[in-house]
């Protein structure tokens, strides 16, 4: 018996499995209880349950192997994914390193196993299955199965998987998900335990579907025991079973906190810090001077009296110390900033829990000035310095891609050239995780619109979400501003409601702008979505080419240095030196033939 407790969650776990009468077992379970609240909170627990298909060899290693991938793996995803992204993403993996040990090891040819994953996590609970171990819930007195069985529906086939770990490249995994609520009890089965008591259940009707009403019934009575994984597989041999059988029961005790705003609320309720000044100090963080104040947030620099260290002092605006929806929005960034490691963004300063009394976080400071202030100080910005910061822009935009997050204000307050050359895009105060489900609705920041209006994608005016393709076109609309000092569309003031054409070319504005990248920036900021690039790594390609290819020079360090081949970079000039060299190699040699 297994029992974890925190302030979110308390449960009882139990498993047992018995071999039966065959040679050896070839189920494997297992599951996780992180001790760290906060990978609690993000990741939740999980437990799998795998059945290695027997009569192919390496069924127990790919059973094994699967569900302690399974079980490792997944906690190394970003935590800015959605749970059935993750899952999704390391499943499919197991899976072609299970093929690829079936296809070269002859031992282990065909080697195959079922999986059923339960993940319980923020009041929901999330299922990856495949194949035909079961999973079924206990609520009250109702017992409600949330598995379906990959097999053939014929009586005569009905051990015969049509889906599994290990059997095509393709996996197809099925997942449902719902809430959890106290006095839950879950139990993750393998077909050994669950036959012998249900029957298969694909007749609708008569003996068959008899037994499986009473099999349920026995079930239902044998979960309400103390230690009902063991009773579970006991009545599946004691019923005639002779196949491996193996049982998890999980029961839900406590959930606590189930959503964000549940968690910020139970959390410490940390008082909004004054507007401070220079000279002042808050928890050892003396005040140097203040960066920046929007409506919602302060920035300060500041220096640690224990260390020395410089930092950046971010905190929410006394005006809004009382409003619930902007703390979890202050939150939410918090959450976002600990969790996106890159020297593109400045990065999380951790403290402990006992120096901070106020509510701020800190951060890394880096001497330099943002892309703004350049431009108000007048800095005039060549085409290659142009190219260079969109490189280099659209890399530190491609981590957050990846993690599945939005940035949403990509403009050139935002974007910081420290003094060591490193660009770092900032604030992620309105950023957004991609969510496909509810059961990660904690991680998602719900405001309809936000960002600059004049670097808003034409779609987002029409009530359209957000997307990659809206960061992308901010990325070109900051390249032509850069550039211009205007905007494809024209200024778009707050409140109004703009009437999008074809956007502008910048090369009218500013005629040293090749047409390459004129093209290319006009294709970036598209009004049609589709027209415009579908990713960074995209528009970076396209830059970079582009430089190749027009022999562009970027500044000394910059992202893309290297220089293409001559025969990429110019194909005719390389056979025009090639002509020029064999004529004169000629010349001489006729030379040479005269005066003998």
């Amino acid at each position: 018996m297994v029992v974890a407790a925190s302030d979110t969650l308390r449960i009882r776990s139990a498993h047992f499995s018995a071999t039966g009468t065959r040679a050896r077992n070839e189920d494997f379970v297992g599951m996780v209880v992180p001790e760290v609240a906060r990978e609690l909170q993000d990741k939740g627990i999980i437990a799998a349950i795998a059945d290695g298909v027997s009569g192919a060899g390496g069924g127990r290693e790919a059973a094994e192997y699967t569900v302690r991938g399974v079980l490792t793996d997944y906690y190394a995803t970003p935590d800015t994914w959605e749970t059935t992204l993750a899952l999704d993403r390391v499943i499919g993996a197991l899976n072609r390193w299970v093929i690829a040990q079936g296809q070269t090891r002859a031992e282990l040819h065909g080697m195959a196993t079922t999986l059923t994953t339960l993940i319980i996590k923020n009041g929901r609970y999330i299922l990856a299955h495949i194949g035909d171990t079961r999973c079924y819930l206990l609520r009250g007195t109702e017992l409600l199965r949330l598995t379906q069985d990959h097999v053939w529906d014929r009586p005569d086939m009905q051990h015969v998987l049509t889906r599994a770990v290990g059997l095509d490249q393709r996996l197809h995994m099925d997942y449902a998900e719902g809430d959890v609520q106290v006095g839950d009890c879950f139990v993750l089965l393998s077909d050994g335990a669950w036959e012998p008591l249900l029957g298969t259940g694909l007749a609708p009707s008569g003996p068959r579907a008899r037994k499986t009403q009473r099999g349920e019934a026995q079930l239902r009575a044998l979960l309400d025991q103390e230690d009902a994984a063991r009773a579970i597989c006991d009545a599946a041999l004691a019923a005639g079973g002779q196949d491996n059988a193996t049982a998890l029961t999980l029961r839900i005790d406590a959930l606590g906190a189930t959503t964000f705003a549940d968690l910020s609320a139970s959390a410490k309720p940390l008082p909004t810090p004054a507007k401070l000044k220079a000279g002042q100090a808050v928890d050892g963080f003396a005040v140097l001077n203040v960066l920046h104040e929007s409506r919602s947030t302060l920035l300060y620099t500041v220096r640690d009296q224990a260390s020395g260290q410089t930092f950046v002092l971010k905190a929410l605006h006394p005006a809004l110390g009382d409003d619930a929806q902007a703390r979890e929005a202050f939150a939410r960034e918090e959450w976002l900033a600990r969790r996106v490691i890159s020297p593109h963004f400045a990065q999380y300063v951790p403290l402990a829990a006992e120096r901070r009394s106020q509510l701020y976080f800190v951060m890394t400071w880096h001497q330099g000035a943002t892309l703004q202030q350049q431009l108000d100080h007048g800095q005039h910005f060549t085409v290659p310095e142009a190219i260079d910061i969109g490189i280099k822009l659209l890399k530190g935009l491609s981590v957050l891609h990846r993690l599945d997050v939005l940035h949403r204000d990509i403009k050139p307050a935002n974007i910081h050239i420290g003094q060591d050359g490193q660009l770092r895009v900032l604030d992620l105060g309105v950023a957004q995780v991609q969510r496909r489900s509810t059961a990660d609705a904690f991680a998602s920041n719900e405001v309809d619109v936000a960002g600059t209006p004049s670097f808003l994608a034409p779609e987002q005016f029409d009530g359209a979400p957000p997307s990659r393709e809206t960061d992308l076109y901010a990325v070109a609309v900051t390249l032509i501003h850069l550039l211009t000092r205007r905007y494809p569309y024209g200024e778009i003031e707050p409140f109004q409601r703009p009437r999008f054409t074809e956007p502008a070319s910048p090369a009218r504005t500013r005629r040293d702008i090749p047409q390459w990248l004129d093209k290319l920036l006009v294709r970036g900021a598209a009004k049609d979505p589709k027209q415009r690039f579908e990713t960074c790594e995209e528009f970076i390609l396209a830059l970079e080419r582009g430089v190749q290819l027009g022999d562009i020079a970027l500044p000394q360090g910059s992202a893309s240095t290297a220089r293409a081949p001559l025969a990429e970079r110019d194909p005719l000039r390389l056979w025009q030196w090639i002509a020029v060299s064999a004529m004169a190699l000629n010349v001489l040699l006729l030379y040479l033939l005269l005066v003998r």
